[in-house]
C-alpha cells in the first residue's frame, strides 16, 4: 500500500500516525481515571488492565502484521525493545515529579505483584529461545503457557487489588488512591466506556499504519529489522504510554501512571503470543536475532530495577530522582549504544 509512495510523504504518514495514535491516548487517560473513579476498580488496576491494554494496541498490530509477513525479528523486537521502551519513560516521569521520588509516592500492592508477574512472563520467551524448536500448528507450547500465565496473574491481581495482605507505609508524600471530587463513584458508566473504545480503535489503525511504514524503511535504507523495531516502531507505538505516564502524574493519578506502565508491558508480552500465532513459518522464537533477546534481557533487567525502586521506596536520591530512575536510564542508553554500534 505505501510501497509508491515517496519518501518525504513515507515520513509524514509516519508522523501523522503516531499523532493519531498519541492524541488518542491522552484523552483516553482522562477517561480511564473516570472508569477508575466509578468501577471502583483502582488506578493501579485500571492503569494496569484497562489503559495498559488500550495504549498497547498499536504495539500489537505492528507485531502482528509483522510477523504474518515473515519477518519474525521484526515482531520480537517491536514487543520486547517497547517494553524497555516504556520502562525508561517511567523515569522520565519521576525527574517531572517534584515532590519526591515517584516510586516512593506511588505506594500500591496491586503494582509490586503486577512487577513480579512481569518478570515471570519476560522469563519464558527466554526458556523458549534456548530449548527445543518446537512448534505445534506453528505454535510454540511456551507462547500457551505464557497466555495462560497472563490471564492466571491478572486475577491474582485483581485479588491482590481487592483483598492486600499487607499495606505500605503511609508518608506524607504517599499519594492515597481516591475518586476525583465532583465524581460520583455509582455514576454510570457506559458512555465513558463508549468514548473509550471508539479511542482505542483509532490507536489500533494508527499502529496498523505504522507497522507498514515501518516495514518500508527496513526495505527501502537497508536497514535491520531489529533496528527498526526496537528503536523507531516499538518507541514510537509506546509514545501512548509516555503521554499516558506525563498526563496521570500532573493529575497526581500516580498509581494509573505506574500501573499503566507496568501493565502495558505485561500486555506487551502476549504480542509475542500474538505474533507466534500470526508467524506461520515455525516458532518465532527460534527465527529471531540475538539482538531481540538482548533487547529482552533489557527489559527484564529495567523491570527488576523497578521492582527494587518500589520496594525500596527512596524519597528522594540523584537529582531528585530515585536511584532506580537513574539506573534505568543507564541500563537502556547502553542497550541503545550496543544496538545503533553493533
Amino acid at each position: 500500500m505505501f510501497s509508491d509512495i515517496s519518501i518525504t510523504w513515507l515520513f509524514v504518514v509516519f508522523a501523522i500516525a503516531g499523532t493519531v495514535v498519541v492524541l488518542a491516548s491522552i484523552r483516553a487517560t482522562g477517561l480511564a481515571d473516570v472508569i477508575a473513579d466509578r468501577t471502583r476498580m483502582g488506578e493501579a488496576m485500571a492503569g494496569g488492565i484497562v489503559l495498559g491494554a488500550a495504549t498497547s494496541l498499536a504495539g500489537v498490530v505492528v507485531s502482528v502484521d509483522a510477523a504474518l509477513s515473515g519477518d519474525a525479528s521484526y515482531a520480537f523486537s517491536n514487543a520486547v525493545g517497547g517494553i524497555a521502551a516504556q520502562t525508561l519513560f517511567l523515569a522520565i516521569a519521576d525527574m517531572l515529579h517534584k515532590r519526591a521520588n515517584l516510586e516512593h509516592a506511588a505506594a500500591e500492592p496491586a503494582n509490586l505483584f503486577q512487577s513480579v508477574m512481569l518478570i515471570i512472563l519476560l522469563s519464558l520467551p527466554i526458556c523458549a529461545v534456548s530449548g527445543p524448536d518446537i512448534a505445534y500448528f506453528g505454535i510454540h507450547p511456551v507462547s500457551v503457557v505464557l497466555f495462560l500465565a497472563y490471564l492466571y496473574g491478572v486475577r491474582l491481581s485483581t485479588t491482590v487489588r481487592e483483598n492486600p495482605m499487607w499495606r505500605p507505609v503511609r508518608t506524607s508524600d504517599t499519594r492515597r488512591d481516591e475518586p476525583e471530587d465532583g465524581d460520583e463513584p455509582d455514576r454510570p458508566v457506559a458512555g465513558i466506556a463508549i468514548q473509550f473504545a471508539v479511542l482505542v480503535a483509532f490507536m489500533g489503525a494508527g499502529g496498523w499504519v505504522i507497522s507498514q511504514v515501518g516495514g518500508q524503511f527496513i526495505e527501502r535504507f537497508s536497514l535491520s529489522s531489529s533496528l527498526v523495531g526496537s528503536l523507531i516502531t516499538a518507541v514510537v507505538t509506546s509514545l501512548p504510554e509516555f503521554v499516558t505516564t506525563l498526563v496521570a502524574v500532573r493529575r497526581g493519578a500516580l498509581q494509573l501512571a505506574i500501573g499503566g506502565i507496568i501493565g502495558g508491558n505485561t500486555f506487551d508480552t502476549l504480542f509475542l503470543v500474538a505474533g507466534d500465532v500470526a508467524f506461520r513459518e515455525g516458532s518465532i522464537y527460534h527465527a529471531i536475532d540475538p539482538n531481540d533477546l538482548y533487547w529482552l534481557g533489557t527489559g527484564l533487567m529495567m523491570t527488576a530495577i523497578l521492582l527494587a525502586g518500589l520496594i525500596l521506596r527512596q524519597r528522594e536520591g540523584p537529582a531528585r530522582i530515585g536511584i532506580e530512575s537513574v539506573l534505568m536510564i543507564l541500563v537502556y542508553l547502553t542497550a541503545l549504544t550496543v544496538e545503533v554500534t553493533g
